[in-house]
């Protein structure tokens, strides 16, 4: 399948403790599929306005893994395998962070004009769990 542009939505819930914070994002990108893979570009534009970050988001078919790959000014790459720990680099403004990242769950369903994949993963520094997360990601193809 060739690279088809795609309208996403991505809705981002980080639970710690009692706080939960949700983040949301709509934006034109790519859906590719592959053999093996789903996978999704897109850009996210920041506040104040700066340089975008490009995202690729892969799932694979077989539902075991996730890579969320973020370039631009502070480069990112989130392993998410379904119950399985991953050690993670997480740049910031501030500098990197290594973060124990441990997949709980991964969905998706794709049909031919629309789709959704949805993954949960938490996350740990120095291995105390700082946040629970859920990603969900809706996308209609043009």
């Amino acid at each position: 399948m060739d690279e088809r542009k795609a309208l996403i939505k991505v809705v981002g819930e980080q639970n710690f403790g009692d706080d939960n914070d949700v983040i949301e994002l709509t934006t034109i990108g790519t859906l590719e599929e592959t053999e093996e893979s789903y996978i999704l570009r897109y850009n996210e534009e920041l506040e104040p306005q700066s340089a975008p970050i490009k995202t690729q988001l892969s799932v694979q078919k077989n539902r075991e893994r996730v890579e969320l790959m973020r370039s631009g000014k502070h480069g990112s790459l989130l392993i998410i395998e379904r119950a399985k720990r991953n050690l993670c680099n997480y740049a910031t403004e501030y500098g990197d962070l290594l973060m124990g990242i441990y997949g709980r769950s991964i969905e998706h369903s794709v049909e031919e004009k629309e789709g959704r994949i949805a993954f949960g993963y938490d996350i740990d520094i120095n291995g105390a769990i700082t946040s629970q997360n859920e990603v969900t990601v809706t996308f209609r193809l043009n």
